[in-house]
């Protein structure tokens, strides 16, 4: 039933092609009678005369071709079940089959029509027993029957390659039968060669039955047989195959490693017969070599936990074979070698050396050429970057110094350690004199040769193998910041710093191109100027300092950052350059200082146009689409001819602006350096927020001028110490104001930018404000304190002037007790006088003498103490109210104080009042 509905199906597709069943009649009316013959026919000849006429018609026409698969696929495969005894027979079948399985490229037809082909290959692959029953065709003893069924088969992969896949998994000894090929004659070898090829493209477990039935052994033999990079296209096969297995595979590697070694695949890379001589397929053949080597670099698929091992262990037995004697013959030596190879060469140096220390001393103690004419294979490697015509060899060369830079701390110091400017005169030495210059003098010498046009683009490259050198390396960058280069007329001007020669030449490119408008050059070479200044002064105080040394170059970069004729990339790493000079600035120099060259930031481009130039790069496609270093397209039969002739970069494509993903500029801007500018961004934000949110000159509290002088009076201190926390309240005011204005432009920038930076610029903004918040608060708390301790002092002192106070009220109210006695005891004395002169029979003394007397007396005495008590009572009365005009003039409520005071000295009195 299923046959039946395909072949039903099928029909009505060929109706919908030709637009009606008449369209094609005649076409489908042949090849039914054909058919009919050959499954109903009595005679031998006649069946297989109606197969060859089937063949030939089906091989000349598309309708043919529709008619065949609507009608023909259960005959033939039951030919082929059925009738294996006739050879001819089974070998017409097969011959059709491939027939109806191959497009007719010859056959015009509108662009949009069905190819039959695919539709056959489709409808053949959806049948497992038609792979199965192919499969089992391998086994014949018959040459055509095994040649034709390894070209249906690659057919079917090429078109439906994971039915395909899935089908050959499912059938015993599959892939077994398909390796016996391999052993087979010439013809059929190449055949199956090529189908395992198809086969095992991101196929895992197809990879490893292949590999478990001796796929190493095989390859290697065959490459061995047809010459090794002399060999054909055979060859080249055979490499894919082997490049098949080892892409992603750690296991396969190692296996690979541990059993027949590398040295198989190192012999390839010796040439035979005449090494000048590259044709197009000798180039492929050493292009596939350099891949496998590249495989074997990276370890495997990064999802393998074991992959660094591999890798470094694969490295260092490449390198104990002598493959970089290889590598530099053909990347450094043999100039004569298509620029392709050359690149491949370089590109595989640069991988094997990277973090490699073994191996980073083996390409560092490496010389080239013939005695007397050698010199380190460094400094080939720099010449090549410095005079080659080729801009991909260039980039190829330069990975080179990349990877050996890379975390190589001595690596970089022993390279800049012969960076010594030579002699003025000795600088104009033709570059061909240069074999027996240091690396360094070499470098220096084109650095400093970047007035013209052409010196300017050697000068570039040369910065760029000097950014190298100074990545994340102080020692260097410090020492390299000291190099000071003679004037180019010494009569006419004092030495002038690398750095400053650098900053010069950034100028000199803009220059260049208004002068001739190419923007590519120069845009390439202010771009490679502006990364190795980045470098350069990234977490480096030193070089800061010598960049601002120079007033015109903060001027030029504030110009530049703003400068709309530029690239989105120019001018966001003039901006991130910018950014350095504010986030390790230390000098304290007026001028110079992170605070002045934010304010001038601030007045002349705007922080929200500032930061804009951060986002705008990160939204550029030189920052959005930079891939992963290993990101390689894979070496096969369909593009093996347009790798090998590389066209090289024209630089008048260069011209447009809106060409930056051009990949010249994409080399330049590599994942690590994106990376490392990222996270620089979120600093310079942070930075540049926090010194503008702070004020110019901090405000230094100083305890002196708490306290009260000498000679000040309380209202006098008082209208200072209010003077001086209004000065602070003024200073915290203008902080807040500077704040809301920094959010302003953080929210203005947030808003257009991606939700990234939106966050990152709030988040900075938020830290910020909150950190001068809590310093402010802190600052009004030690002066509050300081308050504290001052109101605590006066406390202490009204306290003590409140308990004299209450003394003295107590040494009156005694006082006042004694008087009141006196008054009692001259009463009783009157009372007494009265008594005696009622009785009248006494004598009676002079009573009004003695009371006068006494009361004269008394009176004395009382007048005597009284007037003591009101000399100490003024006295006191005086200190308290001085007391109270302080307290009152400190905020303090002086009845509040004194309520309650001598309350209940006065209840005595009132209760002698009520006696009497």
């Amino acid at each position: 039933m299923k046959k039946m509905d395909l072949v039903s199906g099928y029909k009505g597709v060929v109706g919908l092609v030709f637009g009606n069943e008449n369209s094609a009649s005649s076409e489908d009316s042949y090849v039914e009678r054909l058919l009919d013959r050959i499954s109903n026919g009595v005679l031998a000849e006649d069946r297989r005369s109606a197969m060859t006429e089937l063949q030939a018609v089906v091989a000349e026409s598309n309708a043919a071709q529709l008619a065949f698969g609507a009608m023909g696929f259960p005959v033939i495969m039951g030919v082929l079940k059925e009738e294996r005894d006739d050879v001819e027979m089974v070998r017409g079948a097969l011959e059709t089959l491939v027939s109806a399985l191959t497009s007719l490229d010859h056959v015009k037809g509108p662009k949009n029509e069905v190819q039959p082909a695919l539709m056959n290959t489709d409808l053949l692959s959806q049948e497992a027993e038609s792979i199965s029953l192919l499969l089992s065709l391998l086994s014949e003893d018959d040459f055509y029957v095994r040649y034709y069924t390894l070209q249906i088969l690659t057919a079917l992969l090429t078109n439906s390659p994971n039915r395909l896949q899935e089908a050959i998994l499912t059938i015993p000894r599959g892939i077994t039968r398909l390796m016996d090929m391999l052993m087979d004659r010439e013809v059929i070898r190449n055949e199956a060669l090529l189908l395992l090829t198809y086969l095992t493209r991101e196929a895992e477990e197809i990879q490893k039955i292949v590999v478990f039935e001796g796929a190493f052994e095989k390859i290697f033999s065959i490459i061995k047989e047809e010459g090794g990079s002399e060999g054909g296209v055979v060859v080249q096969d055979c490499l894919e195959l082997l490049n098949n297995l080892l892409r992603s595979n750690s296991s396969n590697q190692i296996l690979l490693r541990e059993t027949m070694g590398f040295d198989p695949l190192i012999s390839i890379l010796k040439l035979r017969g005449s090494a000048y001589s590259f044709t197009q397929q000798k180039t492929i053949n050493v292009l596939s070599v350099l891949e496998t080597i590249n495989l074997l670099m990276r370890g495997g698929s990064e999802a393998d936990p074991g992959r660094d091992a591999n890798k470094l262990t694969n490295k260092t037995v490449l390198v104990q074979k002598k493959v970089l004697d290889y590598l530099l013959t053909f990347g450094v030596e043999s100039q004569w070698a298509p620029v392709a190879v050359r690149c491949a060469a370089l590109r595989c140096i640069g991988d094997l050396i990277a973090s490699h220390p073994k191996n980073l001393d083996a390409i560092s103690s490496k010389v080239l050429g013939e005695e007397p004419q050698v010199e380190p294979a460094l400094n080939s490697i720099l010449r090549i970057i410095l005079r080659t015509s080729s801009m991909q060899e260039f980039i190829a060369a330069e990975h080179v110094f990349k990877s050996f830079c890379e975390k190589n701390l001595d690596g970089q110091t022993m390279l800049a350690s012969t960076l010594i400017p030579q002699p003025q005169s000795m600088s104009h030495d033709p570059l061909e004199e240069d074999v027996n210059m240091s690396f360094g003098s070499m470098l220096l010498r084109v650095l400093t040769l970047g007035e013209s046009d052409g010196d300017l683009e050697a000068c570039c490259r040369a910065a760029s193998v000097l950014s190298h050198i100074l990545k994340d390396n102080m020692h260097c960058k410090e020492r390299v910041v000291r190099i000071e280069l003679e004037a180019p007329i010494p009569t006419l001007g004092v030495a002038e710093p690398l750095l400053h020669r650098m900053v010069r030449y950034l100028a000199l490119a803009s220059s260049m191109k208004n002068k001739d408008g190419k923007s590519g050059t120069a845009g390439f070479i202010q771009l490679v100027i502006l990364k190795l200044l980045v470098t350069w002064l990234a977490d480096c105080p030193t070089a800061v300092h010598c960049f601002l040394d120079s007033r015109p170059h903060l001027t030029y970069l504030l110009e530049l950052v703003s400068n709309p004729s530029v690239t989105v990339c120019t001018r966001g790493l003039a901006a991130v350059l910018l950014g350095e000079c504010v986030l390790y600035n230390k000098s304290s120099d007026s001028g110079k200082d992170a605070f002045t060259i934010v304010d001038s930031l601030s007045q002349k481009v705007g922080l929200t146009s500032y930061f804009l130039k951060f986002d705008e790069m990160q939204k550029s496609f030189l920052f959005s689409s930079v891939k992963s270093t290993e990101s390689h397209k894979p070496l096969t039969r369909s593009n093996a001819a347009s790798m090998a002739e590389i066209e090289d970069v024209d630089e008048n494509d260069l011209s447009d602006q809106k060409n930056e993903d051009h990949p010249i500029l994409s080399s330049m801007l590599d994942a690590h350096f994106v990376s490392f500018i990222k996270r620089l961004e979120a600093d310079i934000r942070e930075n540049i927020v926090d010194v503008y949110s702070r004020p110019k000159s901090e405000v230094a509290v100083v305890p002196a001028e708490l306290e009260q002088k000498s000679g000040e009076g309380n209202n006098e201190y008082v209208k200072r110490l209010k003077a001086f926390v209004e000065k602070q309240c003024s200073e915290i005011q203008k902080l807040v104001g500077r704040n809301a204005t920094l959010a302003e432009d953080l929210a203005k920038t947030g808003g257009s930018g991606s939700i990234q930076a939106e966050h990152r610029a709030s988040g900075a903004s938020e830290r910020v404000q909150a950190e001068t918040l809590r310093r402010d608060l802190q600052e009004a708390s030690q002066r509050l304190e300081m308050l504290k301790a001052e109101n605590a002092k006066i406390e202490s002192e009204s306290s003590m002037y409140q308990n004299l106070a209450a003394k003295m009220e107590s040494d009156l109210k005694s006082l006042s007790d004694a008087y009141n006695n006196l008054e009692q005891t001259n009463f009783h004395l009157e009372k007494e006088v009265k008594t005696l002169k009622s009785g009248g029979s006494s004598v009676a003394p002079d009573i009004e003498a003695i009371k006068a007397k006494a009361r004269e007396e008394a009176q004395k005495e009382s007048e005597v103490e009284l007037n003591d008590l009101l000399v100490c009572l003024g006295q006191e009365q005086s200190k308290v109210e001085k007391l109270s005009s302080r307290l009152l003039e400190l905020g303090e409520d002086v009845d509040k104080l004194l309520e309650g005071v001598g309350d209940d000295i006065g209840l005595p009195e009132d209760d002698e009042e009520e006696e009497d």
